[in-house]
């Protein structure tokens, strides 16, 4: 199977499980539940533009419960929290689905119901019960399955039992406190959002980080700072909505702004998908890989938030209105916290290095598609527009450039936060080694 056909197998996949149309495929039960976790935090609300927060620790709890319940019944890799045999004959399936379920369903229950609309909640946890009954349904009844449902169970307590006190669920998360105009280079809240979002993010308890300022990159150039005027040209120039704002994108640069502008563990989750299925990785490989990733990027946005709380620095549309420029506006809103370091970037980078450092190379060919593009071209559209890649770095830089094309972060800003993830990731690849 080609990266083209392993993509289309997987956006079909998300699409189906979404709409509720199909019951759960054969295949590899880490992949479809996966899937089903980035078809449930849709429906949920926190996913393709919410709560990427939350949809982080989700996903990496989630597959730390899979990794360890695949490892129970066969040691491949070294557990993560639940270091326990599982009895002769469990079934892995009916295990991963257990796991994946005990993760799902009560994380979405505590997401913070003051950033969703009314039924969120309700229809993330209804999408989890589908896929649930779907993939009990597809596994002959038989001890195997029941043992394999138990082990899913345990391996899914352990981790929420470990993360319990991780400061996930404390609040507030938006503070409508905004700043007063203060010293250039300070940050504000953004237009139309007059609030600053997840601030208190920085005190969750890291997965593979030793805190959250481990890493940090120095500080963002000084707005006296010949670089820092380059940037700001730079995404004046480009950023623009090209309505109320002229801009100089090409129509292949309005194309890359679009394409990353989503949740960037949906993406980099698809993209892991897409790749795994191509290079046939058999589950307890995608255990690992996901296990990998989704911790290194749960704690991408850790160091993120800890990062711009430190720096506290200004955003793009706020230092172009400063300059006299008042109806500039970018192609999207800008989100609600600061500029610096970039947290997408933090994201793209994080993801990438994962992929290389687990397949021991960056010189790898993909496809991906995006959730934001223009009607009719989206992943869940019949012809998908789709961006061509041949290595992981290839993304992630486009990945941080597209922030800038969008209007939303200065141009440093994107490369600290690309060089950011990958030592955050780095460190991801030094956990669950193989059993020797």
């Amino acid at each position: 199977m080609n990266a083209r056909t392993s993509l289309f197998t997987a956006t079909a996949l998300v699409a189906a499980l979404s709409s509720g149309a199909v019951a759960a495929p054969t295949g590899d039960a880490v992949i479809l539940w996966n899937a089903n976790a980035g078809a449930a935090a849709t429906k949920a609300c926190i996913s393709p533009d919410g709560d990427p927060f939350h949809e982080s620790r989700i996903y990496a709890m989630m597959h730390i419960a899979i990794h360890d319940a695949l490892n129970a019944i066969e040691r491949r890799f070294q557990p993560h929290t639940y270091d326990k045999k599982a009895e002769p004959g469990t079934s892995p399936d009916a295990a991963v689905a257990a796991a994946a379920h005990d993760v799902l369903v009560p994380l979405i229950k505590q997401l913070p119901p003051e950033l969703l609309k009314p039924g969120c909640i309700d229809a993330g946890v209804a999408s989890t019960e589908a896929a649930y009954t779907a993939a009990l349904a597809a596994i002959p009844d038989s001890p195997a399955k029941t043992q394999g449902v138990a082990l899913g169970q345990a391996t899914a307590a352990a981790i929420i039992k470990a993360r319990a006190g991780d400061h996930g669920n404390d609040g507030p998360f938006l503070n409508k406190n905004c700043p007063p105009s203060g010293q250039p280079g300070t940050y504000q809240c953004v237009p139309g959002l007059p609030f600053t979002a997840f601030e208190t993010w920085e005190k969750v308890t890291p997965f593979v980080l030793q805190d959250s300022a481990q890493f940090r990159p120095g500080p963002p150039y000084a707005v006296t700072d010949a670089k820092f005027k380059a940037d700001l040209d730079e995404v004046k120039l480009l950023g623009g909505d090209g309505k109320t704002t002229p801009s100089a994108r090409t129509p292949d640069q309005t194309q890359i702004a679009l394409f990353w502008w989503e949740s960037s563990p949906l993406k980099w989750s698809r993209i892991a998908r897409t790749v795994a299925t191509d290079r046939k990785l058999n589950p307890w490989e995608n255990a690992r890989l996901f296990a990998m990733l989704n911790m290194a990027l749960a704690d991408g946005y850790v160091a993120m938030v800890s990062g711009k709380n430190h720096y506290n620095y200004w955003r793009p549309v706020t230092a172009i209105h400063s300059g006299g420029d008042q109806t500039w506006t970018p192609l999207l809103p800008t989100p609600p916290d600061q500029d610096y370091p970039s947290g997408h970037s933090i994201e793209g980078g994080a993801g990438a290095e994962v992929l290389k450092q687990f397949f021991g190379t960056d010189q790898i060919s993909f496809q991906d598609c995006g959730v934001a593009l223009p009607a009719g071209s989206t992943c869940d559209d019949a012809k998908p527009v789709l961006r061509s890649f041949t290595t992981f770095t290839q993304a992630a830089n486009e990945n941080g450039y597209s922030r800038v094309l969008v209007g939303f972060h200065f141009r440093n800003a994107t490369a600290e936060g690309t060089a950011y993830g990958r030592k955050i990731a780095e460190r991801a690849a030094t956990l669950l080694q193989p059993v020797k």
